[in-house]
C-alpha cells in the first residue's frame, strides 16, 4: 500500500548485507560444520527468494524450509543448490521435489515408503529422529527402528541414497536445561542404531540457532541457522554477539490530530488522555500482522524518540502518542529496526506483546511493501 505520492504506506525494510553479515558469524561459531539457512516461512518474513540469495551469497551450504510448496518456490526462483524440505503430509508432491533435485525427509517407515513409490527416480532421503521434541520424526524406539529397517531394504535394492539423519532441539535456549543433553545422547544413538544396520548416516544435524551457541558438542556435520542470522536472539538468556536485526518495519503517519484531556482513544476505551497532547495514527495493525495484545503496551519510535502506542490496535490502524512532538502526515515512524535510532527492537515488542521475536517478523504479512537494500 502507498501514499498519493507513491511512498509505501507501510514498509519493511530488509537489509541484506546486515544478513549476509551474520551468516558470516555465525559460521565462525561452527566453523567445522557446513551451514543451512533457514528460509521458511517466508524467509521469517522477510522475503524467501531475496533472503536465499543472499545466503548463498554469503556462502550458505544448503537451505532449509518446511514445506514442499517452499522448496519448489526457491527452484522456480532459479536456486539449484542444495535444499532441505522436511514437513510433507500424504499426498504432497514427492515426484516433483525429487525431479527437482530437492532433498525430502522421512520422518516414518511409512512416509519412506510414500517417497519411494511416488519418485521416478531414486531419491536422495535424509531420515528424521524425534529425539524429544515430539514433533515431526520417527520417535527414538520401536518407530525409528522401523524407519532404520526400511531406509536398510531401499538402500539394498537400490532404490534411495540416504543422504541425512537429524533431529531437533526443545530446550537449547535454555541454557542449564539438562534435555539438550539428553536429546544430543539419543541422537548418537539413533546415528549408531542407522550405521549399524549398514547405512551411513550421512550429514549429521541436530543444532538450531540456540544450540550452536549452547551445545558445541552437538554442531556435528552441519548446523542450522535460523532466526540468529535474522539477526534476532532465541532468547534472552541466548545472546548472539555481532549479529544485527535485518529487518525494520516502518509506516508514514495517516493523520495528526490534538486531542484535550479526557479524550479517549480507540475500541473499548482503554486509554484516556490525562493532558492536552498530540495523536499520530498509523496505517497498520493486527490484519498486518501487528500483535493486538501490545495495546497500550508498545512503542514506537519517532524523530529518535519512543512513543507510545494508546489504546487498542485496530485490524488496519493504531494510535500513538506524540505528546509535544512536532509532527505532520507523511512523517516516518519506526515500529521496530535494530534500534539505531533509538526505535524498539522486534524483541521488545515480543515483551509488549507477551510473545517471542519468531512470531513479531514472521505474523507481518499483506499491505506491507518490502524494500530489499544490498541486492546483488
Amino acid at each position: 500500500m502507498s501514499g498519493a505520492n507513491g511512498a509505501p504506506a507501510a514498509e519493511l525494510v530488509v537489509d541484506l548485507d546486515a544478513y549476509r553479515e551474520n551468516l558470516r558469524v555465525l559460521r565462525e561459531l561452527a566453523p567445522a560444520s557446513q551451514q543451512m539457512a533457514v528460509v521458511k516461512a517466508n524467509g521469517y518474513g522477510h522475503g524467501m527468494v531475496p533472503i536465499a540469495r543472499a545466503a548463498r551469497d554469503a556462502g550458505a551450504d544448503w537451505l532449509g524450509v518446511a514445506r514442499p510448496e517452499e522448496a519448489l518456490a526457491l527452484r522456480s526462483a532459479g536456486d539449484d543448490g542444495p535444499v532441505l524440505c522436511w514437513l510433507e503430509t500424504p499426498g504432497a508432491p514427492f515426484a516433483e521435489l525429487v525431479e527437482a533435485g530437492i532433498e525430502v525427509t522421512a520422518s516414518s517407515a511409512e512416509q519412506l515408503e510414500e517417497i519411494l513409490a511416488a519418485a521416478p527416480s531414486r531419491p536422495r532421503v535424509q531420515l528424521k529422529v524425534d529425539t524429544g521434541l515430539s514433533r515431526n520424526g520417527a520417535r527414538f524406539g520401536a518407530d525409528w527402528s522401523a524407519l532404520v529397517r526400511a531406509a536398510s531394504r531401499a538402500q539394498e535394492s537400490g532404490r534411495v541414497q540416504i543422504t541425512g539423519v537429524w533431529s531437533h532441539f526443545a530446550c537449547a535456549d535454555e541454557p542449564d536445561n539438562p534435555a539438550s543433553a539428553e536429546q544430543e545422547a539419543v541422537f548418537i544413538g539413533a546415528v549408531d542404531e542407522l550405521r549399524g544396520a549398514g547405512v551411513e548416516p550421512g550429514l549429521r544435524h541436530l543444532s538450531n540457532s540456540a544450540g550452536i551457541l549452547t551445545r558445541p558438542s552437538a554442531h556435528f556435520d552441519l548446523v542450522r541457522v535460523g532466526i540468529a542470522s535474522y539477526g534476532i536472539d532465541p532468547d534472552p538468556a541466548v545472546r548472539f554477539p555481532g549479529v544485527r536485526p535485518v529487518l525494520t518495519a516502518r509506516a508514514r503517519l495517516a493523520q495528526v490530530k490534538e486531542v484535550e484531556a479526557g479524550a479517549r482513544v480507540s475500541y473499548g476505551y482503554r486509554w484516556t488522555a490525562d493532558h492536552p497532547t498530540r495523536l499520530g495514527l498509523v496505517p497498520v495493525g493486527y490484519g498486518d500482522g501487528l500483535h493486538r495484545t501490545a495495546s497500550n503496551r508498545a512503542e514506537m519510535g519517532y524523530a529518535g524518540r519512543r512513543v507510545p502506542v494508546r489504546g487498542t490496535i485496530c485490524m488496519d490502524q493504531c494510535v500513538i502518542d506524540l505528546g509535544e512532538l512536532p509532527a505532520r502526515r507523511g512523517d516516518l515512524v519506526t515500529l521496530f529496526g535494530p534500534g539505531d535510532d533509538g526505535e524498539p527492537t522486534a524483541e521488545e515488542w515480543a515483551q509488549a506483546a507477551g510473545t517471542i521475536g519468531y512470531e513479531i517478523v514472521t505474523r507481518l504479512a499483506g499491505r506491507w511493501t518490502r524494500t530489499y537494500r544490498g541486492e546483488r
